[in-house]
């Protein structure tokens, strides 16, 4: 393995597998990502692959998301199947005082060009039939969908080795320094050296910007989820909390947990995800589940991306968030145009991790 690149990715996620992906499309030069593990063996490989757009606010948040959501058809002709499949996605609600702020919801993002349809009973009835019939209403959107993170994150890995990316996996990273036009890596398995270096740990984004003296303030949030038996095909959309994989199992959860790295699976919040999924769709109460599991989010202090140049340490970036497999073609893309060209096509100060220095 050589030991001198043009850029260094800090994590093999699908935020960083993305990044390299893209960049070794424009840029013949070398580039290295390095992961503590193995790519899927944390967030990216540990989650319900939502591509989801609607119900996320402020709006201007979820028109960023929109974009990256309407790359996903031509990603998966340029690195092939990644099972991405645009659902639409459905939001039902229980009371009527839901509706009034569905409705606000819709009125914001139609400023932005998301059309977001508040359904009636009978509307949201028709288009899931097995809903709970006590359903007030819901909220439906056309661009939400889910994909297979495994297939992503390896398809993404597959094209940017087809284009030089080399990886260097088991690899933990444990001292970063910083020298004239260059930065020193030192891992587990040896010293490696580069211009760009781009921090995109994830969930140890935090442990990492220590090693260069940044606090980038991203959090651990648990989520589990539970697996059914395949079931045959009968959910049409993706729905807020559980969704319907191409081989008929049916995915359930949205807990969010404040157990920093534990990764451990309890009894409680099985249940409570359990009776959700069966208030939802009561015909689940016959499903059988297989598998429960639990997956942490690398969740931003303030809950919004933390992308871009870190201010201070010339060519040190920084690409860390939840939401990574909606996100994830879209950052990839401006992360690319940032290094290699100074600018974004779209605009990401916002995102600077300057905001919390403030």
């Amino acid at each position: 393995m050589d030991r001198s690149y043009e850029t260094i990715i800090i994590g093999g996620g699908v935020v960083g597998s993305s990044i390299a992906y893209h960049l070794s499309e424009q840029t013949k030069e070398a580039v290295l990502v390095l992961d503590q593990k193995f790519p899927l063996s944390g967030t990216s490989g540990s989650t319900q692959a939502w591509v989801w757009v609607h119900n996320k606010t402020p709006s201007w948040y979820a028109e960023f998301s929109m974009y990256s959501a309407e790359l996903y058809s031509y990603l998966s002709k340029k690195i092939g199947d990644v099972e991405f499949k645009r659902t639409g996605g459905l939001s039902p609600f229980f009371n009527e005082a839901d509706r009034e702020k569905a409705v606000r919801l819709a009125e914001a993002y139609e400023q932005i060009g998301i059309k977001i349809k508040v359904l009636s009973r009978e509307e949201a009835l028709e288009k899931e039939p097995f809903l709970n019939p006590d359903v007030v209403g819901a909220t439906y959107s056309a661009i939400d969908g889910n994909v297979n993170p495994f297939r992503l994150v390896d398809r993404y890995m597959r094209a940017a080795k087809k284009n030089g990316v080399q990886y260097s996996t088991y690899n933990k990273v444990t001292e970063i320094q910083k020298m004239p036009g260059k930065f020193i890596v030192v891992s587990e398995k040896g010293e490696f050296s580069c211009k760009n270096l781009i921090l995109a740990g994830g969930t140890w984004s935090r442990e990492l910007g220590k090693l260069v003296d940044v606090n980038i303030p991203i959090n651990q949030l648990r989520g589990q989820i539970l697996v059914t038996e395949p079931l045959k095909p009968f959910l049409n959309y993706t729905i807020s909390g559980l969704r319907q994989a191409f081989n008929g199992e049916v995915l359930i959860g949205y807990s969010m947990e404040q157990e920093g790295f534990n990764r451990a699976t309890t009894l409680d919040v099985i249940q409570e995800t359990a009776n959700m999924a069966v208030h939802y769709v009561p015909s689940l109460k016959k499903a059988k589940v297989v598998r429960a599991f639990s997956g942490i989010r690398a969740m931003p202090e303030d809950g919004f991306p933390i992308l871009g140049k870190i201010p201070g340490v010339e060519n040190l970036y920084v690409a860390a968030t939840h939401s990574g497999v909606t996100l994830s073609p879209l950052i990839g893309t401006l992360m690319t145009e940032l290094i290699l060209e100074g600018e974004t096509s779209i605009p990401i100060d916002r995102y600077s991790i300057s905001r919390f220095a403030k």
